[in-house]
């Protein structure tokens, strides 16, 4: 039995003489969560849009189940979407909503009405069944939104952004719900999005998309711990970028000169001696030293550099970070609340520090600009 409940392959689309798709290959799991992360116009939603049959590919093959889906009107595919803008009837009642899918497949009488509380009671809104989608909050309304979707238990859920128009907390508050309804139901959800935190927290696995192609795909951690190239490194994310030289090469190992120092790092590629690589350092991974804190002998293997910004976040102090060498590091330091000795993270602008970082825990890529 063929475990993929989508295979996308060498898929493309174009508007006139704009590719918005390029060969595009993709599989996805029966009741995985998968995420379609990416920048405005990168060819997300386009995806979303064949799956649901609105529109038709210009090449490749669509299968859902195991069917080749190229001649297969939308009704007939098994899936549903939920809309950004969720896109419900505003004078129908919340339960008419809901029951809008199956009175078209001719349900009727206690069967629909059985459905569609069920399916209320699944999203926590059996009690509002009788209101119109005006009556609602932003976070209610696209509850329903997801309600009307499912009801039709589709193998497939597609959700085109439908969080984007939710405040920052109510937000947070829906993506854990919204991931444990899916886990609930057991069906597959392709979540559309351009927030990193968002696909990263709520997804099995991410597929990042830039101009009409995926750069990577794989779980959360993978995408976040090990780019593979240097635009998923900057999109997910924060990421600083120091250029580099190998100066010497024994792999996994080199010793790779930045600038006036040079590190012995790790890394899966393969490098000669002279190649240049980006060396890349998550915010969090940099350690900073002050100039009071260790031995001059310590000091002289780390980096100095002056704090050029201070951003208090309450847990956590952001710092802009200015090398000797004049790279700019964006760095995150946290409290330690076992730490009596607080003020380590009052920093200062102008203030002179010595810059390093967690070993191995960098990303070495070969160079791009």
């Amino acid at each position: 039995m063929n475990e993929w409940v989508i295979e996308l392959r060498n898929v493309s689309k174009a508007y006139a003489a704009h590719a918005v798709l390029r060969n595009i290959n993709l599989q996805v799991r029966a009741g995985e969560f998968l995420t379609l992360l990416g920048p405005s116009g990168c060819g997300k939603t386009t995806i979303l849009r064949l799956l649901a049959g609105f529109e038709p590919a210009d090449g490749g093959e669509i299968l859902i189940g195991g069917q080749d889906m190229r001649t297969l009107p939308p009704e007939q595919r098994h899936v549903n979407t939920v809309f950004q803008s969720y896109a419900l009837f505003p004078h129908l009642t919340v339960f008419e909503n809901v029951a809008f899918g199956p009175r078209l497949k001719r349900i009727r009488g206690e069967a629909l009405r059985e459905r569609v509380m069920d399916t209320l009671r699944m999203v926590k809104l059996e009690d509002f069944a009788g209101r119109k989608p005006g009556q609602l909050s932003g976070g209610q309304q696209q509850r329903v939104a997801i309600a009307r979707a499912v009801v039709n238990q589709p193998r497939v859920l597609l959700l085109d952004e439908p969080l984007s128009a939710l405040d920052y907390k109510l937000r947070k508050a829906m993506q854990l719900e919204l991931k444990q309804l899916q886990r609930r139901l057991g069906i597959t959800f392709i979540f559309v999005t351009h927030d990193q935190e968002e696909a990263l927290s709520m997804s099995d696995r991410v597929a990042v998309m830039n101009a009409g192609r995926i750069e990577q795909f794989g779980a959360p951690r993978q995408i976040y711990e090990a780019p593979e190239n240097l635009f998923v490194a900057r999109f997910v994310g924060e990421i600083n970028n120091l250029p580099g030289r190998v100066v010497a090469a024994a792999p996994p190992r080199y010793d790779i000169r930045l600038h006036d120092r040079v590190v012995n790092l790790k890394s899966p590629y393969v490098f000669g001696v002279g190649d240049r690589v980006n060396v890349l350092i998550r915010p969090e991974d940099v350690r900073i030293w002050r100039e009071c804190e260790g031995s001059a002998e310590e000091r002289a293997a780390l980096f100095p550099a002056v704090v050029e910004g201070v951003v208090y976040k309450g847990s956590t102090v952001d710092l802009v970070i200015r090398l000797d060498s004049g790279d700019v590091l964006s760095t995150t330091q946290f409290f330690n609340e076992d730490d009596q000795a607080i003020v380590n993270l009052d920093f200062r602008e102008g203030e002179r520090v010595f810059v390093d970082w967690v070993h191995d825990w960098e990303t070495i890529l070969p160079h791009e600009e």
